[in-house]
């Protein structure tokens, strides 16, 4: 079977995206896809400030190109956008013009919730813990809706913050299901934290139920920013997916 991953990198120079390229040669993989962050409009939290592929991607493209001429893997120039429901128009505009082999969508903040520190949460209540998550899959089914994207990145993210954690509920999983049965997005199983604090992919495998039930697959993305980190997280995915009874996707498949 083949095996598709995405991965972030830091694009300055490009040397970390070499790296990162290689150390996918290294694991084995058939594909890579280059799916740095990419930030369209700005926002109150400061991740616009942080990541510049907005600006760089095209230098970044004519890397990838030249990768593509000295490794036997496929190479996808991709990227991760965070999704803000009142920029659609804008983050659409964007994605035409830039042309990405492939985009996945990402909520990493909504309205006043920021989903990427547990610091606004410490010694706040389970009603305002499970409120910020309930806005979160709010979020996540009108990404879906938007039809903006091919790929719907990490879809339980609370679930990586301590302070969250264990708030996200079976009907949520049930709601993000059934909006991707309509949608021509792909969820992703997420490698993020699983050689660290969560020790599992996610959504959490447990979770798959809905998903299968409306024959929803699954690409799979490491969501490594260092080459260490794909090295570690490649296998951990493939031990997931040989134990777990879900339909894996390629992403040849969603560029069909």
């Amino acid at each position: 079977m083949r095996t598709d991953v995405h991965a972030h990198t830091t694009f300055s120079d490009g040397s970390e995206l070499s790296t990162m390229i290689d150390a996918a040669e290294d694991t084995g993989l058939d594909a890579l896809g280059l799916t740095d962050h990419c930030i369209v409009a700005d926002d109150a939290f400061g991740r616009r400030t942080r990541y510049d592929l907005v600006e760089t991607y095209e230098r970044r493209r004519e890397v990838i190109e030249a990768a593509r001429e000295r490794v036997d893997l496929t190479l996808y120039d991709s990227a991760e956008v965070s999704y803000v429901g009142s920029e659609t128009d804008t983050t659409e505009a964007f994605l035409e013009t830039a042309g990405f082999d492939y985009t996945i969508g990402s909520v990493h903040f909504a309205g006043e919730y920021d989903y990427t520190s547990d610091t606004p949460y410490v010694g706040e209540s389970d009603g305002f813990r499970r409120a910020a998550v309930e806005r979160y899959y709010d979020a996540v089914v009108s990404l879906v809706e938007s039809d903006l994207f091919d790929v719907l990145g990490h879809l339980d993210l609370p679930e990586r913050l301590e302070t969250l954690r264990g708030h996200s509920r079976a009907e949520d999983y049930e709601r993000v299901a059934a909006a991707l049965a309509d949608s021509r997005t792909v969820p992703e199983l997420n490698a993020g934290r699983i050689d660290r604090a969560l020790g599992r992919p996610h959504p959490d495998p447990s979770m798959f139920g809905p998903f299968a039930d409306r024959d929803v697959g699954f690409v799979l993305g490491s969501d490594s920013h260092r080459p260490g980190e794909l090295t570690d997280r490649v296998p951990a995915l493939r031990d997931v997916t040989d134990d777990a009874a879900i339909e894996l996707v390629g992403v040849d498949d969603l560029l069909a």
